[in-house]
């Protein structure tokens, strides 16, 4: 297993990490067995994997729980990367979030500890209900300040934050540097971060966590046409508006684009005697400045498919192919990762 240093922390990180949204099961992955979770969670970290990623609002934390009871007896093998709601950004709440996420958890510190969205009213209405809540966020100073207070007591070894765009992490530095992470999506499919995120992290010496890198299946070769697709996983930008009421961005998609390239990079993985998801994971991981990938990982099967991506080199001229292949979806899509909004209304700035 190769590791890589989180951002400013001493903090070294599998290049492979565990998505635990699945874990404890909930409306949006369906059931998921305690059985599969703790057979996952320990042939992980037999294997080298160390990171595990949750947060309070999977599952209504359920997630964090279930991930709690796998790795009893073997937490000090593991470091946790869980997140808070902005809706519980202010002083009081995040110090009660971070309280619950630890109980869930069975543990006495958090070893990432992240603003789950910014804190402004668009990312904070999809998390509460509540009009004072998203008319008076709270503010950077004091969230974290709190974040940084909770580290002091040791309730959590770093400061992240998740779906942060150059502005807001700007904003964020202004008051503290005290940041080592920034989780993103990032696949084949979902290249925004390449523009300016991913070179503005280096500069600041802030570890990025790639979540999606699979495309919720896409890129595991589980679909081929959209039809075979539920209306939560036709959601984002890479598809039209027009598909059902969960969709909100308004915008026209580019699926043309998109079920070409994964045409492509089918078959592209099949010339190369490799799994379709084996070739995306690594692709993933192949960029340097990539702390970890995340992988959604339920079962035994799809852990050891995704395991292989670890070992799995790329050639040059295949990662070119997988460039030439993915552009015309970038270029389409633009360099905003908020890919659930439309871009002239994103969450992340």
């Amino acid at each position: 297993m190769e590791y890589r240093k989180l951002g400013k922390s001493g903090l070294q990180l599998s290049i492979l990490g565990i998505g635990a949204w699945s874990f404890g099961g909930g409306d949006y992955w369906g059931a998921q067995s305690q059985d599969d979770v703790d057979s996952v969670v320990h042939k992980a970290l037999d294997l080298g994997i160390n990171y595990f990623d949750t947060a309070e609002a999977y599952n209504n934390g359920t997630s964090e729980t279930s991930l709690g009871l796998a790795l009893r007896g073997k937490r000090g093998r593991a470091i946790i990367g869980s997140k808070v709601a902005p809706a519980n950004a202010a002083p009081d709440r995040l110090r009660k979030s971070c309280e619950q996420s630890l109980r869930r958890l069975g543990t006495d510190y958090i070893d990432v500890y992240m603003m789950h969205w910014p804190i402004n009213p668009h990312a904070i209405e999809h998390f509460t209900s509540d009009p004072t809540t998203i008319a008076q966020p709270a503010s950077i100073e004091d969230a974290f300040g709190t974040l940084k207070a909770l580290k002091n007591e040791g309730k959590i070894r770093a400061i992240g934050m998740s779906n942060h765009g150059i502005k807001q992490m700007d904003a964020v530095l202004a008051y503290t540097d005290d940041v080592v992470a920034n989780e993103m999506s990032y696949s084949l499919l979902s290249r925004a971060i390449e523009a300016s995120i991913l070179p503005y992290c280096e500069n600041h010496h802030i570890g990025i966590l790639g979540y999606m890198a699979l495309q919720q299946g896409l890129l595991a070769g589980r679909y081929s046409r959209i039809d075979e697709m539920g209306p939560k996983l036709i959601r984002s930008r890479h598809f039209h508006h027009s598909h059902g009421p969960e969709t909100r961005h308004g915008e026209e998609g580019a699926e043309a684009d998109v079920f070409e390239a994964v045409a492509k990079i089918k078959a592209l993985a099949a010339k190369n005697n490799v799994n379709m998801g084996t070739l995306a994971l690594a692709w993933a991981m192949a960029n340097p400045n990539m702390t970890t990938t995340i992988a959604g990982t339920r079962n035994l099967t799809q852990l050891s498919r995704n395991a292989e991506a670890v070992d799995y080199k790329i050639d040059r001229d295949v990662m070119e192919q997988l460039d030439a292949i993915t552009r015309p979806t970038l270029e389409k899509l633009g360099d905003n990762p908020d890919y659930y909004e439309n871009r002239n209304n994103s969450r992340i700035e």
